[in-house]
Order: C-alpha cells, then structure tokens, then sequence
C-alpha cells in the first residue's frame, strides 16, 4: 500500500531544517520527470521503499514515476538465479537463461516509453532496458544485493549491460566494483519512520492485534521478519531458538511473504515446515505467512529481541525497523548489518554459523531487563541519526541533480 504522508509530518521527528534542505535540492528538479522501474510493486525491500520514496517525491514537486517489468514465472527464477549467483552461488549460465532474460526486457521496452528526463533501473530483472532505447538522458543502476564476491561469469555478463548506464548505486562502499568505468556512489536505504509499519502503537493495540494472529504474549517472544528465501536461513533461526529454549522459556515467531518476482519462497517455506515439525519446542514456534505492515509492526515491538540471521544480506532494512522500536537485535555479521547493528551497544553481531553466539547473546538479553531497554534506546537513536527516509530522499535528490547538471554540461560542449 502507498503511503501517502505529508512531508510535513516528519517535522517532529527530523526537524524542520532537515526538510528545508529538502525542499531546497527538490525545487533544482522544478519540470524534470525521473522514472524509476524495477520487477515488483509488493514483497521486499526495494518495493517497500519505493512505495514510500515515489509519493514523497511527488509531494516535494519532482514529477517522479514508477513501472514495474513485468516478466514470465521462467523470467523470475532466472533472474533469481542471477540474485543468487551475484551473491556468490554457482550458476549454469546457459544461452537458454540469456536469451529468456534479454528478450523479455526487450518485449517490455516495445510497450514502455521512455521520454523522461532521468531514469532509475533498480536491480537486475530491467537492467539490459538500456539496450532498447535511444539514450537521450542519464540512466542510473541501483543495485540493492550484496555483490561483494559475485559469481564472476554471471557479474561479466552483466556488467556490459552496467557500462552501459552513467553511474552504479549501491548500498556500501565494499560493494563497489573495480572493474567498471562509470562513476560510483554509495546510498543507504533507509525506514519511513511514519509509514504503518514504524509508527508508534499502544500497548493494548499491540496486545489485541497479535492475538488475533495465535500470539500470546505471555511468554519471552524472539522473532525474525523476512521473506522466505534462503539467504534469510530460517531452519538455522529454528536451531537457534532450540539451544535457548533448553535454558529459558520463550516462543519463537517467524514472520515473512513471498516476494512475487521471486519463486523460490514456496520452497524455502515447506522446508522450514518440516524442520519446525520435528522439533522438541513446535509447540511455541509460530509461522506466519502474512503480508501486514501492522503486525510487523506489533510483533516487532512486543518481542523482546528480535534476530535476524542472514547468510547475506544486502542491507536488511527489518534491523533498522526493529531497532527504530527500541528492541535490540542479534544479527549476522553481513553486508548492510554490522552498519545499523553496533556490537555491544544496541545489539549483537555473530558469525552467521555461530549458533551458540547467536542464542547466548539473546539470552544474555532475555534475562537482563536493564540491558535491553538501554541497548533498545541506543537503537533508536542511531537509526534517528542515519536511517530514516527523509535523508534517503535528500541524498538522491542530490545525486538526480548531480546527474542532470553534468549531462546537461555535455549536451552544452556538444553544442559548441
């Protein structure tokens, strides 16, 4: 669902300085028109910051558009493939998946005109796009994955679509890429502190909506909000949870959707099925398949930790939203995490294999109140400090009027 906020109604949380500043890049952009496209409109984090980022922008005065690509069920899980393979798994990079991946980005160019000022490719599913079209402006490619040691077949094959663009955007500076020769910044994403998912909520609210959905809060609850997807390892969440539950009583809560551009989920999902129907504790481990950014919301607030333990992870926004709610987080060691998660300050951070670590710290943090409300509190104020979307936006209108200025400097020398 579109949040449709009033930029104003950050005033009290950032300051009114902040949305100065704001207002101030977004009045450079005054009759230019940005597009954005990417593969899904729900399910995940890019959609999920897009359906925050595009109304705002809007809001602010930059005729700013959306298009999602639409592909076929055998173009999804190619370029899922692709997703994992960029975050180091093997791949057979057969013709068959090339052909399949160029010709339908090809097939959606025929019916998606592009006359606009600027345009944002995100991820890989609409990146060759760029080959269709007669390049009248700057394209930019913002790549949301954690590609620090991509699978190098599959990053040469698509690199030559990336040179194509005039800059790469990534989410930290490690995910860099020497071997391109187009220029390269770094973007954080970050959480809308006012969207439903983040806004504040009553204890009896919180209390009321999770029981409708069989969660007590009588017990201690840990919980994880992801997709279902391998990278999230939710089997090794389950065997955490097993060894703290042998010394404390609590109940585990694992919360997650299937993103529709990726067709792995069902899988990952009757795994975890059958790994929690053989445990001991299945009794207090709850799954639930829902897309609700209120119980997100609820159940973020009402756990006492939350963990999040990701063989990788390219950012993992769901960090940001639990500690932006004062609960502390037990993470992996990975891509965008060890950035919102300090060690020992509003959180703890472990080898994504480090099982033991992983269950003494939560229940280190289950049996110290004192401990969790100040790692809780030191939470939210680091993601006040560097997390929330009003300087994601800031930063990319910068970058947008970056981008417009220096092509239009081209254009100009062109001319002369």
């Amino acid at each position: 669902m579109i949040n449709n906020n009033n930029l104003a109604s950050y005033t009290k949380i950032v300051g009114k300085l902040e949305l100065d500043k704001i207002h101030a890049e977004a009045e450079k952009l005054s009759g230019k028109h940005i597009l954005c496209i990417n593969s899904t409109y729900q399910g995940g984090g890019v959609a999920e910051i897009l359906n925050s980022l595009v109304p705002l922008f809007d809001q602010v005065g930059v005729d700013f558009g959306w298009r999602i690509l639409h592909g076929t069920p055998d173009f999804f899980t190619i370029t899922k493939k692709f997703h994992n393979a960029l975050q180091g798994n093997r791949i057979n990079l057969s013709q068959r998946k090339k052909d399949i991946y160029y010709q339908t980005t090809k097939r959606f160019s025929t019916f998606t005109h592009i006359d606009h000022d600027l345009v944002v490719i995100h991820d890989p599913q609409p990146l060759p796009l760029i080959s269709f079209y007669e390049k009248k402006q700057p394209w930019i490619f913002r790549c949301h994955i954690d590609i620090s040691e991509p699978n190098k077949e599959v990053w040469n094959y698509l690199k030559a679509f990336i040179q194509k663009y005039d800059r790469f955007v990534v989410s930290l500076p490690e995910y860099k890429k020497e071997d391109l020769n187009i220029p390269q910044t770094v973007i954080r994403p970050a959480i809308d502190p006012v969207a439903v998912k983040n806004k504040p909520v009553s204890e009896s609210k919180i209390s009321k909506f999770l029981e409708k959905f069989g969660v007590d809060r009588k017990k201690p609850i840990i919980s994880q909000v992801s997709r279902f997807d391998p990278w999230k390892d939710p089997i090794g969440v389950v065997k955490v949870f097993e060894r703290v539950k042998k010394k404390t009583d609590c109940q585990l809560v694992l919360l997650g959707q299937f993103a529709t551009d990726d067709p792995e989920g069902q899988k990952v999902f009757q795994a975890l099925e059958k790994k929690v129907d053989k445990s001991p504790f299945k009794n207090d481990i709850k799954l639930l398949i829902v897309d609700n950014a209120f119980l997100v919301n609820c159940l973020q607030r009402a756990s006492s930790v939350v963990i999040q333990k990701s063989l990788k992870e390219g950012f993992g926004l769901t960090v940001s939203e639990a500690l932006y709610k004062e609960t502390p987080v037990v993470a992996s060691k990975v891509g965008g995490i060890p950035t919102q998660v300090i060690n020992g300050v509003n959180g703890f951070l472990h080898n994504p294999k480090d099982y033991n670590g992983f269950s003494d710290s939560i229940i280190k943090l289950l049996k110290d109140e004192k401990l969790r409300t100040e790692m809780g509190k030191a939470g939210k104020e680091h993601i006040k400090k560097n997390f929330l979307i009003t300087r994601l936006i800031l930063d990319w209108l910068m970058l947008l009027n970056k981008e417009l200025s220096e092509n239009e400097k081209k254009l100009s020398s062109n001319h002369e």
